[in-house]
């Protein structure tokens, strides 16, 4: 039996989410009442992973918690110890090159840096990323010999995307869809004041929980994600890799016929005599775009900059030219980018329910279970449960996999419903 761990730290990774200090001060409150010291890792694991000739400083590098940094955490906006984003494993592709001394170095550090700090145990709480993170920080110590420290490792779903598997929901999602959907209302009336329409871009990099959700809270008229690319919406589009050469087929979004889906929605509410409306574009659809459109956009992973690509713009003077051309009229139509405002909101009581929960979780997976290389995750009445690394981490490629939204589920049933009809549906 591991014995309960006496030197915990808690880092966090990604962008922040209404709820993370809810998951931070409910852990180490947990920690700490049994005796064991907390120490908050400062924004993130640059810190960490760089080359460094000095020790870590505290305050500057890590915070050792006291029973004062814990007052009135719980609810408070942002996160406590920081956060940025970072990618220690990056050039881990295979379970190969965890044997790879150079494209191990900075997983190494991170572990080295743990160890300086003494702790027996990590909780990690971000994204899908850092779930890879913390499951190579695990992988790699078990190739290590037998003498080294280990630190135990535990993970904290965090997204206000909702696109984790192995959990229902994760904390900041309420918040985010609450806040959005507050903005939609007032676009909503500012719409109707001004006979015009918006097109709403809202956070989801991949999924579209988050664009569902804001619309149907928010009272949208049309609602379109990655997961509505399919039928007249998808055409196939080649790719040729300007390094190698290798030609790929890939399903992108059709452009004129979302144009002509938004102008049909127009006219459609015309002869109901409604000038006005709102419509909520998610995010990741910027990911099937074509490709000369945000060829320029792709970071050194291949991923698209979301940011710059401003889609709700994109489609709004798409959809206005195209208004133009079937009617011969002007029709205003704004395009605007909102979510951002949402990461650090006041997070909303389930948030922090729900993030408290996931912190006594992370606790009891460390000192009650004994567990490592797990993540804390709910389900039912807020029932713990703890899931495998090797159950969200593909055993050959060591990627974390995108939790849609089901094109058969309720829930989207829902969205679709509450939308306009256009008759096609």
């Amino acid at each position: 039996m591991t014995s309960p761990p006496r030197r915990i730290g808690i880092v966090f990774a990604g962008g922040p989410a209404p709820g993370a200090n809810a998951v931070i001060a409910v852990a180490t409150s947990a920690f700490r009442r049994r005796g064991a010291t907390v120490v908050g890792i400062l924004h993130g694991y640059p810190a960490l992973e760089a080359p460094r000739s000095s020790p870590l400083r505290e305050g500057e590098h890590y915070m050792v918690f006291e029973d004062r940094d814990l007052w009135g955490l719980r609810s408070r906006r942002g996160v406590v110890i920081g956060t940025a984003r970072s990618d220690p494993g990056s050039e881990i592709r295979s379970r190969d090159d965890l044997r790879d001394p150079g494209k191990t170095a900075r997983l190494a550090r991170v572990y080295e840096a743990l160890v300086e700090l003494e702790l027996d145990a990590l909780v990690s709480i971000g994204g899908d990323g850092t779930l890879r993170t913390a499951n190579l920080l695990y992988e790699y110590q078990k190739s290590l010999p037998a003498s080294p420290r280990r630190v135990r490792v535990v993970h904290v779903p965090k997204t206000i995307d909702n696109d984790y598997r192995g959990i229902d929901f994760t904390f900041g999602f309420f918040t985010a869809v609450g806040v959005i959907s507050e903005e939609l209302q007032n676009l909503r009336a500012d719409a109707v004041s001004t006979r015009s329409y918006f097109i709403v871009e809202t956070m989801g990099r991949r999924a579209g929980w988050v664009a569902y959700g804001a619309a149907i809270a928010g009272e949208a008229h049309l609602v379109v994600a990655l997961e509505d690319v399919e039928g007249e919406l998808a055409r196939d589009e080649t790719i040729v890799d300007p390094v190698s050469g290798a030609v790929r087929v890939e399903k992108r979004l059709d452009l004129d016929a979302l144009s002509d889906r938004i102008v049909s929605l127009i006219l459609k509410r015309e002869e109901r005599g409604k000038h006005y409306g709102t419509i909520v574009l998610a995010e990741g659809l910027a990911d099937v775009l074509p490709e000369e459109l945000v060829g320029a956009h792709r970071d050194e992973q291949g991923n698209v900059s979301l940011g710059k690509v401003d889609i709700g713009r994109l489609m709004a003077a798409r959809a206005s030219a195209r208004y133009m051309e079937q009617t011969g009229r002007r029709k205003k139509i704004t395009g605007l980018q909102l979510g951002y405002e949402s990461r650090s909101s006041a997070p909303h009581a389930f948030d922090v329910l729900l993030g408290s929960q996931l912190g006594l979780g992370a606790y009891r997976a460390l000192a009650e279970e004994q567990l490592d290389g797990h993540m804390v995750s709910v389900t039912g009445q807020l029932d713990l449960r703890y899931v495998p690394f090797s159950d969200l981490v593909d055993p050959v490629t060591l990627k974390t996999q995108v939790r849609f939204v089901d094109p058969a589920s309720d829930y989207r049933r829902l969205a679709r419903e509450l939308g306009t009809r256009l008759g096609d549906e």
